[in-house]
C-alpha cells in the first residue's frame, strides 16, 4: 500500500530550555538515540534541534503507518531512529523565501534517516534550517516520486493553518493530476485523503502538517 508521512517543526516556536531537560526529551529519545547525537557528528547541532529532528521523524513515521494501520497509537519512544546521515558539507541556510516545493530531493542538502517500528523499516528525508525542520518518510529509500511543499503563512490560528495547508496542496495537485475538482477530506480514521469532487475514490496518499507560521505537505504518486 502506498503511503506518505510528513511533519514540520517551527524552531522559532519551541521552548529550548524545556527541550533540553531530561524529563522532556527522554519521552522522545531513547538512550541509544541520545548517543547518536554524540557519536554521529551531530554534536555541532544544538541539542534542542536534534531532539525536534527526531520528533519530526517519529511523527512522520507514525503518519505513514497510520494510513496502513488506522488503530496505531503514537508513542514516540517506540519508534527507533537507528541511523542518521548528515548532508555533505552540512551547510544550513536560512529560509529566505515564502514557499518552496519540489518532487524528490536531488541536489539538495538533506539529512537521511532510518526508522524502525516493530517489523517495519522506514526511510526519511529531512530539511533543516534556522527556521524549521521538515521531515518526510517513505517505505523505500527512493524518494523520486515524493512531492513536497513548505510555506510561510501569516496567521498561526489552527483553523487558518488547516485551511492554508489544504489550499497549498490543492493548488499543486491541480497541476500534477490535471483535475480542477479536487477536494481534501478525511477518512473514517481522520486521515487526510484527496478525492475528485463527487467521488469516494482516493486519488493518492497525502500528509499535512503545520506548526506556528509554517505549513507543509507531502504526497506519493508512485504506481
Amino acid at each position: 500500500m502506498r503511503s506518505t508521512g510528513n511533519d514540520i517543526v517551527s524552531l522559532n516556536a519551541i521552548n529550548k530550555t524545556r527541550t533540553k531537560q531530561s524529563g522532556f526529551y527522554s519521552k522522545i529519545l531513547s538512550p541509544t538515540e541520545k548517543n547518536l547525537y554524540h557519536e554521529s557528528g551531530f554534536a555541532k547541532m544544538p541539542f534542542e534541534t536534534f531532539v525536534w529532528l527526531l520528533w519530526s521523524l517519529k511523527e512522520s513515521a507514525f503518519k505513514y503507518l497510520q494510513r496502513i494501520n488506522p488503530e496505531l497509537i503514537f508513542s514516540p519512544i517506540k519508534f527507533a531512529v537507528n541511523h542518521l546521515q548528515l548532508p555533505a558539507g552540512n551547510k544550513i541556510k536560512n529560509f529566505e523565501i515564502k514557499q518552496t516545493e519540489g518532487v524528490g530531493f536531488k541536489n539538495m542538502d538533506i539529512f537521511k534517516g532510518k526508522i524502525i517500528f516493530g517489523s517495519d523499516i522506514l526511510y526519511s528525508i529531512s530539511i533543516i534550517n534556522p527556521e524549521y525542520i521538515v521531515s518526510i518518510v517513505n517505505g523505500t529509500e527512493n524518494f523520486e516520486n515524493i512531492g513536497w511543499g513548505i510555506k510561510l503563512i501569516k496567521n498561526s490560528d489552527p483553523n487558518y493553518q488547516s485551511i492554508a495547508v489544504r489550499e497549498f496542496l490543492i493548488d499543486k495537485l491541480k497541476t500534477v493530476l490535471q483535475f480542477d475538482n479536487l477536494v481534501i477530506g478525511k477518512n473514517q480514521q481522520g486521515i487526510p485523503i484527496v478525492l475528485k469532487e463527487g467521488s469516494e475514490e482516493e486519488t493518492l496518499p497525502v500528509s499535512l502538517s503545520h506548526h506556528h507560521f509554517l505549513v507543509a505537505y507531502s504526497y506519493n504518486f508512485a504506481v
